[in-house]
């Protein structure tokens, strides 16, 4: 049972000093229900279900004993693939208030889905929070998405929009990639098991660089397979990155926390797989451009090179001739400086001897002078007292030599 805060918070009001008008009346009204009550989940079902041109969606919310009026605003916006009606079971979140134009007792609704999903919402909820702790959520675990892959595979529905979509986008953006699909249910009780056969099919074939693992929206029913917690292990333990593109922008799934990478659609990761052509091209004209640029600068060095080599190289006959003219000329002036050199050692000996034979004896004895030796000590006799009367002595000349004996020694006149 909830307990009536109404009451509590009436007591502090004295309603018998103030008169209020009726505007007033519902203004208060409404302001005291949206303090007081939070958000609620409520199950009923639809009845006079309107949708007019502003695109909210007004209705009825009924069980077997009463109803409620319910406004959801922008509904026709917010909830494209979800189309409700007439007796329709639903459950919905919703805050309690009143519409003071009229005095009528209103739920403002802000999420609805189909009865039955909200013991999948606890479940999905649940095997979050599992994986989670497990880290199958962390992102140090993700793998890179490669630049530019040769090939991208693709799980999903062969007949499935989701398919169609991914491959006018790739083929847009970069028709060089290849495809490979990987087929398999998106919807079902078996779909689970052969998103996981397939996730591994491709790990073990090693066809391409990437996975796209995809379908288009629906409930959340629809989409559970994709909350599986076989499906959440194949797709963490995939040695190939994957990008998940589950449902519309606004759908989330197990899939998708744990994933390399989501798109919020099939076209969106399609973009994420491919680079775009045009911006390569773009590149890769500004660097053609830069390649010959650079050719043709190191042509031009070369040139430059080869010009000079080319002066500096010529033909081995001239290199020869050249060769023969220096050596001719070496020649020359060898002989030159061994004639000048002769010349002049010639001058020199001449010279010399010129000397020699002036400090010669024999050109002394030339003269008339004589060198007397004593026969017997033959010393030269320099003074007269190295000789005594009787003693021989020779007496060399310029045409012989004389064998003379002292008669008689005659000294040199003062």
């Amino acid at each position: 049972m909830i307990n009536n805060p109404i009451a509590k918070k009436s007591e502090l009001i004295n309603f018998e000093d103030v008169i209020y008008n009726v505007s007033e009346l519902n203004q208060l009204v409404q302001n005291l229900l949206e303090d007081t009550f939070l958000p609620l989940w409520i199950e009923g079902e639809i009845s006079n279900f309107a949708c007019p041109s502003s695109g909210h969606w007004y209705f009825s919310l009924k069980d077997k004993n009463s109803q409620v009026r319910c406004a959801l605003f922008q509904g026709r916006y917010r909830y494209k693939d979800l189309q409700p009606k007439d007796g329709m079971q639903v459950l919905l979140r919703a805050k309690i208030s009143l519409y003071p134009v009229r005095g009528e007792f209103q739920l403002i609704v802000d999420q609805l889905e189909l009865a039955g999903e909200g013991a999948l919402r606890k479940a999905f909820e649940k095997l979050k929070t599992q994986l989670a702790a497990e880290g199958l959520f962390d992102p140090r675990n993700k793998k890179t998405l490669p630049i530019l892959p040769k090939t991208v595979g693709i799980i999903t529905s062969k007949t499935g929009a989701a398919l169609r979509d991914i491959c006018a986008v790739l083929k847009k953006r970069f028709a060089a990639i290849g495809v490979i699909i990987y087929p398999c249910l998106v919807q079902g009780k078996t779909a689970a098991t052969q998103i996981v056969r397939q996730i591994q099919l491709a790990n073990q074939r090693q066809e391409c660089e990437l996975l796209i693992l995809a379908r288009g929206g629906g409930s959340l029913e629809d989409l559970w397979p994709f909350n599986e917690e076989n499906v959440a292990k194949a797709i963490f333990k995939s040695d190939l990155p994957i990008i998940s593109a589950i449902g519309h922008e606004t759908d989330f799934t197990i899939a998708d926390f744990v994933a390399d990478c989501r798109a919020a659609t099939p076209s969106v990761a399609a973009q994420l797989a491919s680079p775009d052509s045009q911006a390569y091209q773009q590149t890769l004209v500004k660097t053609v451009k830069r390649l010959i640029k650079f050719i043709q600068y190191q042509f031009n060095t070369y040139q430059q090179q080869l010009d000079n080599l080319s002066k500096r190289c010529r033909h081995p006959r001239q290199r020869l001739q050249d060769s023969v003219q220096r050596l001719d000329d070496f020649t020359q002036r060898l002989n030159l400086a061994m004639k000048t050199q002769l010349e002049i050692r010639q001058q020199t000996l001449l010279g010399l001897s010129r000397t020699l034979h002036a400090v010669s004896p024999l050109a002394s004895l030339a003269r008339g002078y004589a060198i007397i030796t004593h026969s017997e000590t033959k010393q030269i006799i320099r003074e007269i007292n190295q000789i005594n009367l009787g003693d021989k002595i020779t007496a060399e000349i310029a045409t012989g030599k004389l064998l003379c004996q002292i008669e008689n020694k005659l000294p040199n006149p003062s």
